[in-house]
C-alpha cells in the first residue's frame, strides 16, 4: 500500500466517523410527545447562515418496539402526510409500549413546491441512500435517516403515492426478499396493513431507495403507493390512517389486534405481485394517452389497455399497446400527455 492510499484511506475513515450535519430538538429516549424539528444547514443567498427546519415528532412510553413513519419523500404525494400529522396530534403516549417516530414531510422543500424533485438540487429523495453527510441537502437529509433514525427503528413504514403523473389502486407494498424470515415477518406485516392491494413488488430499480438501505439492514420495511393524481382522495386518506394504526396494532406498539379493510365495508386485502418486467408497460411513442381500461379492472395478456395519439399528426393512426400478461390494471400515467420512456401501466397478478 502506497503513501497514497494510506491517506486516502485515513481520511475516508476520518469522514466516515463524522457526526451527521443534522441536528434534531427531539429526545429520543424522553417518554412523552414532542414536536420537534431536523435542522438541515442550507446557506443560500437570502440567508447566509440558514437551513430548513424538517418537523419530526417522537411519541414514548415504556418499554416495546420502535417504528419509523416517514413521508413527503416526493413533494406530489399527500396521503402519508396528511395521515401522520393527524396521527402525531392523536395518539396519546399513555397507552403505548413503545417508541413512535414520525416525519411527515422528509422532503420539505419539494413538499412546499408540489414537485417529486427537491428545488434546491433536483435530487430524488428516494433514490439518494444512504445519503452523504458532505453532499447536497437532499443527500444530507438521507444520510441523516440512515444513520441516526433509521438504527433506532425496529420496522420502517415509509409511506408513498403515485404524485402527478401515476395513479394506483392503493395498496401496501413490500419488495422480494433473500431473507426467508425476513420475507415471512414482512409478508405478515403487509397482509395486516389491510390495504386494499397487498404487492410484492420486484423493481425496475432498487438504487438509492430507501426501501433498499433499511432491508440491508435485516429491518422490516413496508412501503405505499396509496394513489396518485397528485391530490388525495377520502378513501385513499381512510387507507393510509387504518394501515398505520394497524402497524401499530400489529407490531403490539399499541394494544389489540389490527382492524380489518372487511370491519369498515373495504374487500379483504388482496395479495398481488409484480414477478417479472412484463407487468410494466412502458411507452415507446410520444404524445396523447387514451387509456383503453380504468384502474382495477382485470385484464388478459393481448387486451388493448392504451393508445398513444399524435396531435401533430391528425393522419397518423394511434398506436395501441396491449397487456404483456393476464392480471389486474393497478397502476397508470395520469397527464394526458405521455413521453417516450415513461410507465404507461402497471399489472399486477394474484399472488400464488
Amino acid at each position: 500500500m502506497n503513501q497514497t492510499t494510506v491517506v486516502d484511506a485515513a481520511f475516508e475513515s476520518q469522514r466516515a466517523h463524522k457526526p451527521s450535519r443534522v441536528s434534531c430538538t427531539v429526545d429520543f429516549g424522553a417518554d412523552g410527545k414532542q414536536f420537534g424539528y431536523m435542522t438541515v444547514p442550507h446557506s443560500r443567498d437570502d440567508s447566509a447562515w440558514g437551513s430548513i427546519q424538517i418537523p419530526i415528532i417522537a411519541i414514548k412510553n415504556a418499554t416495546g418496539p420502535t417504528i419509523l413513519f416517514t413521508a413527503g419523500s416526493h413533494g406530489d404525494e399527500y396521503e402519508g402526510p396528511i395521515a401522520l400529522m393527524n396521527l402525531a396530534r392523536a395518539l396519546d403516549p399513555a397507552g403505548l409500549a413503545g417508541r413512535v417516530i414520525l416525519v411527515p414531510t422528509l422532503n420539505l422543500p419539494a413538499i412546499r413546491t408540489a414537485t417529486r424533485l427537491s428545488p434546491i438540487d433536483g435530487r430524488n429523495m428516494n433514490r439518494v441512500f444512504p445519503g452523504s453527510r458532505d453532499g447536497t441537502v437532499t443527500e444530507v437529509i438521507a444520510d441523516y435517516v440512515h444513520r441516526t433514525l433509521v438504527p433506532l427503528a425496529d420496522v420502517v413504514v415509509d409511506l408513498h403515492s403515485g404524485g402527478k403523473t401515476l395513479s394506483f389502486v392503493p395498496s401496501a407494498v413490500m419488495h422480494y426478499l433473500d431473507d426467508p424470515g425476513l420475507m415471512d415477518r414482512t409478508a405478515a406485516a403487509l397482509k395486516d396493513f389491510g390495504a386494499p392491494i397487498g404487492l410484492i413488488l420486484r423493481e425496475l430499480d432498487t438504487q438509492g431507495m430507501l426501501d433498499t438501505a433499511v432491508e440491508e439492514m435485516g429491518k422490516i420495511f413496508i412501503s405505499t403507493e396509496l394513489g396518485g393524481s397528485g391530490t388525495s382522495t377520502a378513501r385513499s386518506v381512510a387507507v393510509a390512517e387504518r394501515g398505520i394504526r394497524n402497524m401499530l396494532h400489529h407490531f403490539a406498539i399499541l394494544p389489540g389486534a389490527p382492524v380489518p379493510p372487511e370491519a369498515t365495508g373495504e374487500p379483504p386485502t388482496r395479495m398481488m405481485a409484480t414477478p417479472e418486467a412484463e407487468c410494466f408497460t412502458i411507452c415507446a411513442d410520444a404524445g396523447i394517452l387514451e387509456m383503453a381500461v380504468d384502474l382495477g379492472t382485470e385484464v388478459k395478456a393481448g387486451d388493448l389497455i392504451g393508445r398513444v395519439h399524435f396531435f401533430e399528426e391528425p393522419a397518423r393512426a394511434p398506436v395501441p399497446y396491449h397487456a404483456k400478461i393476464s392480471g389486474m390494471l393497478l397502476s397508470r400515467h395520469m397527464p394526458g400527455l405521455i413521453q417516450r420512456g415513461d410507465c404507461l401501466a402497471v399489472i399486477a397478478t394474484d399472488l400464488a
